[in-house]
């Protein structure tokens, strides 16, 4: 006789483990399917419209497998890639101090050895909110806490150092930034910087800056600071990447920079290191993009931030055109957060804009949003062509409200 098999028991962990940017695409599917015309305004990847990785750094990839190196590499990284990173942290960044480099599967893994490796149960990491929610999912599946700290729309976006110091706890370790943010494009200002630096420095917390989007900003001459360059009496582990400014989020490579008090840092370096040599390296290949990227031509910069200041242009006039949508301009990376009165909530006015409309956004709540408001999160990637049609859609779906 054959039994019926029972349901395997899954981790309560993964309960509390959301990532909104893609669980949209469950209505997108359903919207495609039924013969919408798409547009996708939801997923960070520039190379699904009109940008393409640097033809340097593409060559240095296809030149390693080539070449045969396809072998493993050091856990941290090869000897090229690490040199070149610190001295791009060291000599334009500013970073003093610095301890270690680790260069990982995108810095989404950097990211996530760092949390696993500083954290137990119950301790807290204070999150920005809105923020990149990799850091909610990674807490929760560690059973830590995500204490939310909210920027502050009248600001800009800012961080409010104020705001900070009052969510910290006896249990908080660290305070993450998302510099500039995603996914409200904002830039931090130094100041705000270092408020934030002098209370980790007080209270004994670790810094997380991620400046992934650092040379994405969209008016020339937004002054931009690595938040590590300003003390270096206080640990900061800051993340990097090709992802975004080179252009190649599926090459999946990016790193983190970990500096400050040598005897404060050794202990989480050793730490980070034991759980990078169990999972082995980063892609070989890959890796061997890293130095042509950061000491090579970098002419594709200004040139995707002038195509991404001319969409961010266009975002902003159509939506203040739409009755019932404000929006602070975003001024880093290729995201808006424009917020919105009216009579529907986040989740269902982007469930119905994808199946009425065909037009994928990411709802507000998916970030972290301040009790009483309501967003979206749209990616201002796609053509103006595709923007302007977008925002006619999106606006004809608010006109039959």
């Amino acid at each position: 006789m054959t039994l019926a098999p029972h349901p395997l028991r899954t981790s309560k962990r993964v309960e509390e483990v959301t990532y909104a940017v893609r669980d949209v695409v469950l209505w997108a599917r359903q919207a495609a399917a039924a013969g919408k015309q798409m547009i996708y305004l939801n997923i960070g990847d520039p190379c699904q419209f009109d940008f393409a990785t640097p033809p340097h750094v593409v060559e240095a990839i296809v030149q390693a497998v080539r070449e045969n190196r396809t072998s493993y590499t050091p856990s941290e990284g090869i000897r090229e890639a690490v040199d070149a990173i610190r001295a791009d942290a060291e000599t334009r960044k500013g970073i003093r101090g610095v301890r270690s480099v680790l260069v990982g599967n995108g810095a989404s893994e950097p990211i996530e050895l760092l949390l696993t490796a500083l954290l137990d149960p119950g301790d807290a990491v204070l999150v920005p909110s809105p923020g990149y929610p990799l850091y909610t999912a990674v807490l929760a599946k560690l059973g830590a806490r995500a204490i939310p700290y909210y920027l502050d729309e009248a600001s800009g976006w800012q961080p409010d150092p104020d705001e900070i110091a009052r969510a910290i706890d006896a249990g908080t370790r660290a305070i993450v930034l998302i510099n500039p943010n995603n996914p409200t494009g904002s830039v931090a200002g130094r100041p705000t910087l270092e408020r934030v630096l002098e209370l980790a420095a007080r209270h004994g917390l670790l810094v997380m800056s991620d400046e992934i989007y650092d040379r994405m900003l969209l008016d020339p001459g937004t002054p931009f600071v690595s938040t590590a360059a300003l003390r270096d009496d206080v640990p900061v582990a800051t993340f990097y990447g090709l992802s975004k400014v080179w252009l190649g989020p599926g090459l999946r490579i990016g790193w983190c920079v970990l500096s400050g008090p040598e005897a404060a840092v050794a202990p989480l370096d050793d730490a980070m290191m034991r759980l990078a040599r169990a999972r082995l390296c980063a892609s070989h290949p890959v890796q061997c993009a890293i130095k042509p990227a950061l000491e090579g031509p970098k002419d594709h910069i200004a040139e995707a931030n002038a195509k991404l200041r001319r969409r961010r242009d266009l975002t902003v006039e159509k939506l203040r055109a739409i009755p019932g949508f404000s929006i602070v301009p975003p001024t880093g990376a290729f995201y808006a957060f424009p917020r919105f009165e009216l009579p529907i909530d986040d989740v269902e006015l982007v469930r119905r804009l994808a199946l009425e409309e065909g037009v994928v956004l990411v709802h507000g709540s998916g970030f972290g949003q301040k009790p009483g408001t309501q967003h979206v999160r749209i990616v201002f990637l796609p053509t103006e062509a595709q923007l302007d049609e977008a925002y006619r859609r999106i606006g004809a779906f608010v006109a039959r409200l």
